[in-house]
């Protein structure tokens, strides 16, 4: 266990489960998370380990026992009958029967209908009339004479949910746990290792957690296959419902105007489409026209009548191309069904989730630490949708004048979301607040960018924010920076800006190879100069043959002084280094390489047999790689200094790039740096 482990079980005693454990109790059941976290919460919900091997056991002996499995159905049936009364896991679905006047209830593994429910607990659980809910629930066999009276009798119900929790607790607890140890408690309680993620991608998949905590909020993320995109909405809450967008109908999704039945949207926190994307989808007109005016209105009709509901609209889709294939041809919404790519249903949405820059998840990811029972953390999450955080960076930052009123309602209700999940308490520094502040700018800017790639009639609009000592922030986003030269683009009618104009080499973005930096399709060669260059975190393109080649180009010998390189894949990216000098100099000259750093005092050995692989390699290449261990241990500083004149400073050294997967031969980010996302990081250079 680790410290933060430690901390999450002091400080949410009871409230916390180890969350590879759910994959260990959850063998071939197709059973949510929150339904299993629920049973472990109950008998593992500890850090001993004798009690939670226990309950494990426990759990999964209810699982075996209770859990119906569509194929043992008529097993369980059995059971019921010769028992006469028999507990079950199921998901249970509630219609009324107008022409007998009473409630049935239908099992959907079990596979039993007409199953009499009181009405009171039909009141107490509306949801049950609304695509079903998971329940523990006794069944009782009753046969009767009677064709048109079903034997099942429904002894008791109990909906898998948490019953009561203190918030006032809650934030005392939180209290107790630094910015950066909550993200990661939130990030686990997810289900992922927050280690193998940097801040910004922790922070771009908790977003997905803003509808939960934000009422009437539209969400949408589109990006590669595999990275999770529908997980949270399928398994996190049992207040959010995950539904085909192929399968929405109008009577389901909002009335049924025949009947007077309410949809979905007035019973669940929140409804997510899942595979949203998709140009041959087809689509029902009258369905994009009520929800347009349910997502800017927070309404819909009945006939003559209004009604108002509280859910958010999430939806998630699968991107075909990348990115700067759609900057170039398109535009990031290229994907949506035809009859939802329409400027005001986009123009309707409050953030775009970039789902390009979350990694596509591998079994390493999984997170072994504890978390919050996720029952747990969605009452709070609900209880919290009551709350408006949208006005607390308001006494430190306003907004360009310049942004819409629609743009203004989108940046704040993603401010307040992100707020309440990282500082329920309203105890964000300034820093922090700015941070969420510039992140929910970036959500709503993505969205603007690409209308006005769609839609003429969108005046260009200033994403910017004034701190109160004057100081002015204009709020990009990662694919401007970039693709610079495809992301400016308008609808017919406008004239296309040229922003890489007078940007020079130097300062610009890297570009996605070791060739040299692209501005306006002309090929422009790096020069070396002075210069300070910022690189965003998840930013690609990035390769230490543009970040020092040319100015290491020419010399014979180079030092790098950096006090971590001690683990393997620090090590690597010294290996790597060595590699552009030896594909990039003339096969004759040979350079001098050594390294200055501290010894791994927990595995030198492994330190040094790494480093002597990178010298043998080196030697092959003409290359003479050396090394020395700083003796006082006390350098910090992580810089290269080369015999052509330049020190490139580096706030990082050269461990630039994120976790990716080293020993797949088959990825294109283990064989070519720019396919590799990076950290945020800083470098200057400077003439000696």
């Amino acid at each position: 266990m680790t410290a933060l482990d430690d901390k999450i079980n002091e400080r949410f005693p009871g409230l916390v489960v180890r969350k590879d454990l759910v994959k260990a109790v959850k063998g071939n059941a197709i059973v949510p998370s929150y339904v299993l976290e629920f049973l472990l919460g109950q008998y593992c919900a500890t850090n001993d380990e004798a009690s939670i091997q226990s309950g494990i056991e426990t759990v999964k002996e209810i699982l075996r026992k209770h859990y119906v499995h569509r194929n043992e159905a008529g097993l369980i049936r059995s059971n019921i009958r010769e028992k006469g009364r028999w507990k079950v896991i199921d998901k249970i679905s509630v219609d009324l029967n107008t022409d007998r006047d009473v409630y049935e209830a239908t099992f959907s593994n079990l596979g039993i209908k007409k199953v009499i429910i009181d009405s009171g607990t039909v009141k107490t659980h509306p949801k049950l009339l609304v695509s079903g809910v998971w329940c523990i629930a006794d069944v009782e066999y009753e046969h009767s004479e009677d064709k048109n009276v079903a034997p099942w009798v429904l002894g008791s119900i109990k909906p898998i949910q948490l019953s009561k929790f203190d918030y006032d607790a809650y934030l005392q607890a939180r209290a107790g746990f630094t910015t950066d140890e909550w993200i990661d408690l939130l990030f686990q309680t997810v289900g992922f290792d927050p280690e193998m993620f940097g801040r910004r991608s922790k922070l771009l998949q908790l977003m997905r957690l803003v509808p939960f905590v934000e009422r009437n909020y539209n969400l949408i993320e589109l990006g590669p296959k595999g990275t999770g995109k529908s997980h949270i909405f399928s398994e996190f809450s049992p207040h959010g419902i995950l539904i085909s967008g192929g399968e929405v109908t109008v009577p389901k999704l909002f009335v049924n105007n025949s009947s007077g039945k309410i949809g979905l949207v007035g019973y669940w926190d929140v409804v997510a489409f899942d595979e949203f994307a998709g140009r041959q989808k087809r689509v029902d007109k009258a369905l994009v026209d009520i929800m347009k005016n349910y997502m800017a209105n927070k309404s819909f009709s009945r006939g003559v009548e209004t009604l108002g509901a509280e859910s958010s609209m999430v939806f998630v889709g699968n991107t075909k191309h990348t990115v700067p294939y759609m900057l170039k041809h398109s535009d990031l919404f290229e994907e949506l069904p035809e009859k939802y790519y329409d400027s005001a249903f986009i123009d309707r949405l409050h953030t775009y989730v970039p789902g390009w820059e979350i990694d596509v998840i591998r079994g390493e990811m999984f997170s072994a630490g504890y978390g919050f029972v996720v029952d747990y953390l969605a009452e709070i999450l609900r209880h919290m949708r009551n709350d408006d955080y949208s006005n607390r960076y308001r006494d430190l930052f306003s907004l360009s004048s310049d942004i819409s009123t629609r743009d203004r309602d989108g940046v704040n209700k993603t401010f307040s979301g992100m707020m309440k999940l990282l500082f329920p308490a309203d105890d964000a520094s300034e820093s922090e607040v700015e941070e969420i502040l510039h992140l929910a700018m970036e959500g709503r800017k993505r969205v603007k960018d690409q209308l006005l790639r769609i839609d003429s009639t969108y005046p260009d609009t200033d994403f910017s924010f004034t701190g109160r000592d004057g100081r002015k922030v204009s709020v990009t986003t990662l694919e401007q920076t970039e693709y610079p030269d495809h992301y400016h683009k308008r609808a017919l009618g406008h004239e296309e800006p040229t922003p890489s104009e007078g940007i020079s080499p130097a300062t610009s973005a890297p570009a996605a190879s070791g060739a040299p930096v692209t501005h306006g399709g002309k090929a422009v060669p790096l020069v070396p100069r002075e210069g300070h260059r910022v690189f965003n975190e998840n930013q690609k393109g990035v390769t230490f043959a543009d970040l020092f080649w040319p100015w290491v180009a020419g010399a014979k010998k180079i030092v790098i002084t950096d006090p971590y390189i001690r683990m393997f894949h620090q090590i690597r990216n010294v290996m790597e280094f060595v590699e552009m000098i030896a594909v990039r100099k003339a096969p004759e000259d040979e350079v001098s390489v050594h390294l200055v750093t501290c010894l791994d005092e927990t595995y030198p050995e492994k330190q040094q047999s790494n480093l002597m692989a990178v010298e043998a390699a080196g030697a092959a290449a003409g290359i003479s790689f050396s090394w020395e261990f700083d003796g006082t241990n006390t350098i910090h500083a992580r810089h290269i200094n080369s015999d052509t004149g330049w020190k490139i400073s580096l706030d990082r050294g050269l461990d630039v790039f994120q976790k990716f997967e080293m020993n797949d031969a088959f990825s294109l980010a283990n064989r070519l740096q720019a396919y590799r996302q990076v950290k945020g990081f800083e470098v200057t250079y400077l003439r000696q």
